[in-house]
């Protein structure tokens, strides 16, 4: 009976070796799961404030390319302000040399 007792004294005391083993790597398992949220935590922190710093640059660049847009359909119509103005004063100076021509062709 003493040796049955060992025996179970022995079992139980494998178990409670085995059991405070698991215990220990769970918390062990635990401590690094806790340390992949926190630095998980922190990409996402860091992540966030990116996104929201390239939402505000993307911003910027639709007010700038607006802008630019604009100054592009200035500069096109002015360009063909100064097309045409050109073409009516060609036409006038080739009219001025035409009569000069015919002035000169009289004398």
């Amino acid at each position: 009976m003493d040796s049955h007792l060992l025996d179970l004294q022995r079992d139980a005391n494998r178990q409670m070796s085995e059991l405070k083993f698991k215990l220990v790597k769970s918390e062990q398992e635990v401590t690094t799961l806790e340390q992949n949220v926190i630095r998980l935590e922190g990409q996402v922190t860091r992540y966030k404030s990116a996104a929201e710093n390239a939402e505000k640059i993307e911003d910027e660049l639709k007010v700038e390319k607006r802008k630019l847009q604009r100054e592009l359909r200035s500069a096109l119509d002015r360009i063909d302000e100064l097309e045409a103005s050109n073409s009516h004063l060609s036409k006038r100076l080739d009219k001025m040399k035409a009569n000069r021509n015919a002035l000169l062709a009289q004398q």
